[in-house]
């Protein structure tokens, strides 16, 4: 997944849950500027960070990423 790509998937993730970044950012145990730049696209997570969001929103991992489970 292209980093555009899986910027909108947290923002719009983000916004679907009702949260600020500084909301999310403190779930998360990052400042709002790091979750700024996951948001535009400028920084790419590592596969703990991306659980680390998933987990903050709620979610499941391949929801967050557009995986389908298993495949």
């Amino acid at each position: 997944m292209d980093n555009d790509h899986l910027a909108l998937r947290i923002r719009a993730f983000r916004k679907l849950k009702g949260l600020t970044q500084q909301q999310l950012a403190d779930r998360m145990g990052v400042s709002v500027a790091v979750l700024g730049s996951l948001e535009r696209g400028t920084r790419r997570p590592d596969s703990k960070l991306m659980q680390r969001i998933a987990e903050s929103l709620g979610i499941d991992y391949d929801e967050l990423t557009g995986n389908e489970p298993g495949a």
